[in-house]
């Protein structure tokens, strides 16, 4: 008898599902996404990398600079009408055509200012005869009340020969610190004698050139045979 029964047909075979699955098609898209995006890091760092040195390289060249005053920053120095140590009215026009070393301070000082004016007259010695010739150290005061063209000549006269005392009313002291950007305040008396006070002031030795303008400035306390030199370079 024939068998009536029937071969079951073929079923598709299921997957198993722990198989891992072909994702090799795929691979080539996502390995050229993260290329991508790595090569627009690595360019980002390189930009970012270049901006910084040549942001620090200005930085530092600015740093370098003897200048007080900048294109964009405030002027020192301009016109100013004073007296000298020999009781002559004079203005910035007396000192024009030659380099001043201008000092700020007062004769009563008893370490700062006759600290700087020595320094001064050893730098002019340093320079020599013939560029000493093209400099004068001036010493403004801020302490007009006290120091008088007649005291302003003694005291300057224990210094260099060619340093000139400069004074004049409380109105002319302010208008020539405002112009060099020179703080100064003076004290309360120490006791009882009105005459006896100390004054606070700027310690900068300024380098003006034959032109009236900032040619470059010394803090306090610069080496005396180092201001010479550098002075030396520019006259």
């Amino acid at each position: 008898m024939a068998d009536d029964k029937k071969e079951p047909e073929s079923q598709p075979e299921t997957p198993n599902v722990l198989d891992p699955v072909d994702s090799a098609p795929d691979e080539p898209k996502a390995k050229k996404s993260s290329g991508g995006k790595l090569l627009l890091l690595l360019v980002g760092i390189v930009v970012v990398a270049f901006v910084i040195v040549l942001a620090g390289t200005e930085y530092f060249a600015n740093r370098g600079s003897d200048s007080v005053a900048t294109s964009s920053g405030p002027s020192v120095g301009g016109p100013f009408t004073l007296v000298n140590h020999d009781g002559e009215t004079v203005t910035e026009k007396d000192f024009m055509g030659g380099y001043m070393l201008v000092f700020f301070g007062y004769t009563y000082c008893p370490d700062v200012c006759p600290t700087a004016l020595s320094d001064m007259a050893a730098v002019m010695d340093m320079l020599g005869d013939e560029k000493a010739q093209k400099v004068t150290p001036v010493f403004i005061s801020v302490d007009p009340g006290r120091d008088t063209p007649e005291h302003l000549a003694e005291y300057v006269s224990f210094f260099h020969p060619k340093t000139v005392g400069l004074t004049g009313t409380e109105e002319q002291i302010k208008a020539v610190a405002r112009e060099y950007r020179v703080y100064y305040r003076l004290n309360e008396p120490a006791g009882d004698d009105p005459q006896d006070y100390l004054v606070d002031h700027t310690s900068i030795i300024y380098l003006m050139g034959p032109d009236g303008k900032l040619v470059t400035h010394f803090s306090h306390g610069t080496d005396p045979k180092a201001m010479a030199e550098r002075i030396g370079q520019l006259l």
